[in-house]
């Protein structure tokens, strides 16, 4: 059975997903919608598809499933119509820069009845997702302390930080949702320091370049994310998980594997020059994901409450950055 897709967004992301949308042999690609008519119609010509208004993207008659990839202030927006025509909608995240709105559009969404996934991706990287199968069938024992890295290659344009949400809603929230799907528990509490080390410009908005994120999980067991938005040395991503009988890495991913070794030296491939090339893989994955479960009948992998635990956190999070405290992590029920 062949989905027919839509895209909303033209942009980098969108281009992305435009790739695998027409790549993916379950999906016909209906076409694409942006504010930019332009890009949209440029896009739309490079994948064989069309550019579409947005009463067509929301056509039943025409669409059968919507792909969210627009600016994230119109999140919510795109949901509440997707579900509101009766689509099923695969999201970027956030589900919007509010949770207390977030919270509303997945009521909204809910009380539609239509199926809805977030884009969290890397739980679709492969090292990821084998570490958290050894976790889950007791391979390290009980965890006790995990460590995950969040380290990008270089500093985004200050416009965009200005707008972002702050690194702990923009960055590390996807590290946040790794910590509940790897240990299958929620943190009760998070404590967060922080710097502005990259640019001391971002301090003029409140956010932070380089931040270490300690969470307790209801177990007692700890949680240590680092995050840093300029590394000089390429994309660093890894995962620990230490339990009560051995531990499991999920290491970081090299561009190659060739060392060439030389008198009292050994030269090695060094790490991807971007975030993007790191995670690529994991887009068509989660795609892949979601097309499954529409063929199959069944609720989606990564649901919209996992989006809004995970932006909890990082509310939480940004809280505890702010008042020098440790906070208490506060769900919507």
């Amino acid at each position: 059975m062949t989905q027919r897709f839509a895209l909303i967004g033209a942009g980098f992301i969108g281009t992305v997903h435009a790739e695998n949308l027409a790549a993916d042999p379950h999906v016909a690609f209906v076409g694409i919608h942006d504010v930019d008519t332009a890009r949209a119609s440029a896009l739309a010509e490079r994948f064989g598809t069309r550019a579409l208004t947005e009463a067509e993207v929301f056509d039943p008659s025409i669409v059968d499933a919507v792909f969210v990839a627009s600016s994230t202030d119109t999140h919510a927006q795109h949901l509440r119509a997707a579900a509101d025509a009766g689509l099923a909608v695969l999201c970027e995240k956030p589900i919007a820069p509010d949770l207390a709105e977030a919270v509303a559009v997945v009521e909204h969404v809910r009380a539609a009845g239509v199926p809805a996934m977030l884009d969290f991706n890397r739980r679709y990287d492969r090292d990821h997702a084998e570490l958290r199968r050894i976790v889950a069938e007791g391979g390290v024992g009980d965890v006790e302390l995990v460590q995950l890295s969040s380290r990008g290659p270089s500093l985004p344009p200050i416009e965009y930080l200005r707008v972002s949400g702050g690194q702990l809603r923009d960055q590390t929230v996807h590290f946040f949702d790794l910590v509940r799907w790897i240990t299958g528990q929620d943190p009760v509490s998070v404590s967060v320091t922080g710097s502005a080390l990259v640019d001391p410009a971002i301090r003029d908005f409140g956010d932070v370049d380089t931040s270490v994120a300690t969470l307790t999980l209801p177990s007692g067991a700890l949680v240590q994310i680092d995050s840093v938005r300029r590394t000089g040395y390429g994309y660093d991503e890894r995962i620990e998980v230490m339990g009560s009988t051995g531990l499991v890495e999920s290491r970081r991913n090299r561009r190659g594997n060739v060392a060439r070794y030389g008198p009292g030296q050994v030269v090695e491939d060094g790490l991807h020059d971007g975030w993007f090339e790191r995670v690529r893989p994991t887009y068509a994955a989660t795609l892949a994901a979601f097309v499954d479960a529409l063929e199959q009948g069944v609720e989606p992998p990564v649901v919209l409450e996992d989006g809004l635990r995970a932006q909890a956190i990082a509310e939480a999070a940004t809280r505890a950055l702010a008042s020098g405290r440790t906070e208490p992590v506060t769900y919507c029920r």
